[in-house]
């Protein structure tokens, strides 16, 4: 970058990453340089205009003279970029790539970096009447309504099998057995469990207990999960994105995307063979007018299109200018490819070997059912040692009758169920 408010010539007017490097690798291989800017403002791409058939500035290290460095900084101005000498070497933000290294030579990477989307940030949503739903997503609502139910028939159902949950109460007509179990009150202990508030009957036998301690278990973390969110729901603005991918930009035509004209992002779509970003790259080549020359023309575009354009730039760059004034253009996704930034050389340079040992030298959003499903499975699981365990009371309890009262098992065990 160019040092504001002072009036300075030479090296001494440039100032950040890029010139650092520059100086330490001057001085470790103890050597003087003048530090240009490149001619055409381009990092390097394939171009059957230029002599060298790249522009950039790999085509100044093709042709080649001496002792002169070319750099781009992160802000210049058409006016800057005057007729000058070739580039014996390239310190920038040059990407590595395969097409670049037949023709040049590069250190080791001194940044990793990939290719991500950036967009204009969306209006905040304000939370809305029903946003106390927003903790859980609706599968994980769904499942609770179901493991609702099945807890109550459960209950119900070992209660009707164990013996312990009978009882004899003589009334006018004689004595009979009751069940405080039934259907209706097996839905209103699960309820109350749920709630967290209780209820005036609780199961006395083994069976029944397990059903309880399973369905507690598995509403302490339900509910401990949901509180824990709650609060971020209902307090934070919550942004909702159009893109968060680059399979949501594939998939529709209404918000346009573009990259920087000669640059290795355009050369990655341009020859990926994935079949998403080869369709990126039909819809951006049928559109030239969505590549931009600069990319303070690209970031100028996704602030100014009222979320109708996206940008496919380096992260480096996207983190950068998301944390600057006025802040209103974001970073969505993963980045799309790995790569790195080098130092570049003519082929065969001996200022290779040297730099690179020198460059060698680093939302809340909802919870969904994979977050929580060891609690339905711990919930199933004990569901069905109730049922085992209830049927094996029963089947015990028929038995020892059968015996008493001398009649068959299977008679008796219709009888008492």
């Amino acid at each position: 970058m160019r040092k504001r408010g002072q009036d300075l010539v030479g090296n001494d007017q440039f100032e950040g990453y890029c010139k650092d490097l520059a100086d330490l690798i001057a001085e470790h291989m103890t050597f003087n340089y003048t530090l240009k800017l490149v001619n055409d403002s381009n990092y390097g791409g394939q171009d059957s205009s230029s002599s060298a058939g790249w522009n950039g500035m790999v085509g100044e290290l093709i042709r080649k003279t001496f002792q002169t460095i070319s750099a781009i900084p992160v802000k210049v101005r058409a006016s800057w970029f005057q007729a000058s000498q070739e580039a014996d070497m390239a310190i920038a933000p040059l990407t590595i790539t395969s097409a670049r290294e037949r023709v040049i030579d590069f250190t080791k990477p001194f940044m990793s970096l990939g290719i991500s989307i950036m967009i204009k940030k969306p209006i905040k949503k304000k939370p809305g009447v029903f946003s106390f739903m927003n903790p859980l997503s609706k599968e994980i609502w769904l499942c609770i309504i179901f493991a609702y139910a099945g807890v109550s028939v459960v209950l119900f159902l070992v209660s009707r099998f164990s013996p312990h949950e009978w009882r004899f109460e003589d009334t006018i007509v004689g004595p009979t057995v009751a069940n405080d179990f039934s259907l209706h009150n097996s839905m209103w202990f699960s309820l109350g469990a749920f709630m967290q508030q209780g209820c005036d009957i609780c199961p006395r036998s083994v069976a029944g207990r397990i059903v309880g301690s399973v369905w507690w278990f598995f509403t302490l973390i339900i509910i401990s999960s949901y509180t824990a969110n709650l609060a971020a729901f209902l307090t934070v603005e919550r942004m909702i994105t159009p893109i968060n991918s680059a399979d949501d930009l594939a998939s529709q035509t209404e918000v346009e995307y573009g990259t920087l004209k000669y640059s290795s992002t355009q050369e990655f779509f341009r020859k990926s063979k994935i079949a998403v970003y080869a369709r990126m790259w039909d819809f951006m080549n049928s559109r030239p007018h969505v590549f931009v020359d600069s990319y303070d023309e690209g970031i100028r575009r996704v602030r100014d299109s009222k979320g109708k354009y996206a940008f496919l730039m380096e992260s480096t760059k996207n983190d950068y200018i998301k944390e600057r004034q006025p802040c209103n253009t974001m970073k969505v996704g993963r980045n799309l490819d790995a790569k790195g930034y080098g130092v570049a050389t003519p082929l065969g340079s001996s200022l290779r070997s040297t730099s690179d040992s020198m460059t060698q030298e680093s939302s809340h959003n909802e919870l969904t059912l994979s977050n929580v499903a060891g609690c339905f499975y711990i919930l199933v699981g004990g569901l069905v040692l109730a049922m085992v365990v209830a049927l094996l009371e029963f089947c015990i309890k028929a038995k020892i009758d059968a015996r008493r009262h001398r009649v068959s098992h299977f008679s008796l065990s219709c009888d008492l169920f």
